[in-house]
């Protein structure tokens, strides 16, 4: 089937672009010597885990027990929920386990242990937790510093159903920083806190076999993750103009593009109207105020291989987007026709491909190779 006879707006992934991503962050790891656990929350499909797994990764984290269920379903045996656990999702979390899942679990306080372990049923197997350190105080963890952690190290050592299996941090400020050197500096500092916060705990008697870290930019730039067993990355997978803008990937390596097709030219208020809006490409709009400004993202050609000149998405109504140059001169109206396509690379990947239910397959062209299912909500 051809792009050509697809209903619009579509979610697009082009295979061979996907690949060139899943190799390159394969090649960090190995030239890091520490394997992948790649984020699952970015594809939700069953056949991109698949491939994630042959590439050498030792799991997959997940922000979903959907994804969970999903991943465990296609052969993932190896799951990290990494979303902070609470005692109403423990039923469905030992139920994985129950079919042989080997499960961890995120914690980042004192109290979340103690809820958890309340709720625990005596006998059961001991359920595995990761607890997450704050680094440099962006969204959560526990403050390696503060007496809760020593609180925690208590709780572990009082309860038989909960095994303590490591730490982990997220370098979400990664996203904040422009220089690569910058990047890799907060890389640095993420990996020294982990590797003294493991030796703290294991002279508290806690041993800490896993110690795991993530962001794909500040994996791309690290300069060594030397005492880390894992490295978690998601967004790598398909790229976005975000990931484009912070000098993580070039435009052209974005996988990820929305089919649509244009509805209405409207020559005097120099735009074109398309049928891609805020429910198929979502309402971010990272670049936005920056150097790289995409709007709600940038226009190329329907085969996905040709950038339309200074086309982005400007403005985006529910169902509707408008699109217009990002210099504000005059379209060339003779180019473009009611009925044409077009697609439109998205600043957040994740957000945009959590509106369409399935993957459009090309190898580059109009031409679908394959239809991949997504598992969206949770």
């Amino acid at each position: 089937m051809d792009l050509s006879d697809t209903a619009t707006p579509a979610l697009i992934l082009d295979r061979g672009k996907m690949e060139t991503n899943l190799v390159g962050m394969e090649r960090v790891s190995q030239r890091l010597g520490v394997p992948l656990r790649p984020h699952g929350k970015t594809p939700k499909c069953k056949p991109i885990a698949q491939r994630l797994m042959r590439g050498g990764a030792i799991g997959l984290s997940v922000s979903t027990l959907r994804e969970a269920e999903e991943y465990f379903s296609a052969g993932v045996e190896d799951l990290f929920y990494a979303v902070g656990m609470v005692p109403n999702k423990l039923d469905r979390a030992m139920a994985l386990m129950k079919a042989g899942a080997r499960m961890s679990f995120l914690l980042d306080s004192a109290a979340a242990a103690r809820a958890i372990a309340d709720q625990l049923p005596a006998g059961a197997p001991p359920l595995p937790i990761v607890v997450e350190i704050d680094v440099d105080g962006y969204r959560t963890g526990i403050n390696p510093a503060d007496q809760e952690l020593f609180e925690l190290v208590g709780i572990f050592r009082d309860c038989d159903r909960m095994a303590f299996e490591g730490i982990m941090s997220y370098g979400g400020r990664s996203y904040e920083l422009g220089e690569p050197s910058a990047v890799a500096d907060l890389a640095e500092k993420h990996r020294q806190a982990l590797v003294d916060t493991k030796h703290r705990l294991e002279g508290l008697g806690l041993e800490c076999k896993t110690v795991s870290f993530g962001s794909t930019p500040a994996v791309l730039h690290a300069r060594s993750m030397e005492g880390v067993t894992e490295l978690r990355c998601g967004i790598y997978v398909f790229q976005d103009l975000f990931q484009a803008a912070i000098g993580c990937c070039r435009p052209d390596d974005i996988a990820l593009s929305v089919l649509t097709t244009i509805i209405g030219i409207r020559e005097s208020q120099n735009i074109i109207v398309v049928d891609a809006g805020s429910l198929a490409m979502s309402k971010d709009a990272s670049t936005r105020g920056t150097e790289h400004d995409a709007g709600y993202g940038l226009v190329v050609s329907a085969s996905g291989n040709e950038f339309q000149p200074g086309l982005y998405l400007e403005t985006t109504n529910q169902e509707i987007g408008l699109v217009t140059s990002l210099s504000g001169q005059p379209l060339n109206f003779s180019r473009f026709s009611i009925g044409e396509q077009l697609r439109i690379l998205p600043n957040h990947a994740d957000l945009t491909a959590a509106a369409h239910e399935l993957y459009l397959v090309v190898d580059g062209g109009h031409e679908i190779v394959d239809r991949w299912e997504r598992f969206n909500f949770w």
